[in-house]
């Protein structure tokens, strides 16, 4: 197993502002960082895989299954699987933060 880096990896702007990049995926889960430029919305979602977060930079606030939850550095959170969930930067500073998948997220299809 080789070392997966974000410099090494592309990130693909899975909606207006949100940029996304694949890190590591194992056979149970898979990492995933996140930019959220100010602005940025995620609209309402949900997905099977259960969704494990933590925000290093700025305030991302997240609608989970109808309750609002405001996570800022040094916040994590989990998201049930099949639970619907929106996110957003409501500040002037990006968000940036990590994301873990159980099972695996390795190659979503960010056009659903």
């Amino acid at each position: 197993m080789e070392p997966v880096s974000l410099s090494d990896e592309d990130a693909v702007e899975a909606v207006d502002g949100v940029h996304l990049a694949q890190l590591a995926s194992g056979d149970r889960m898979s990492v995933q960082h996140y930019d959220f430029e100010p602005g940025a919305t995620v609209p309402e979602h949900d997905h099977e895989h259960e969704q494990s977060g933590f925000v290093y930079n700025g305030v991302l606030t997240l609608l989970i299954n109808g309750e609002e939850v405001v996570c800022g550095p040094g916040d994590s959170y989990v998201i049930p699987g099949d639970t619907p969930h929106s996110a957003e930067n409501r500040g002037e500073d990006p968000v940036r933060g990590i994301d873990v998948f159980s099972p695996p997220r390795p190659n979503p299809d960010w056009g659903e």
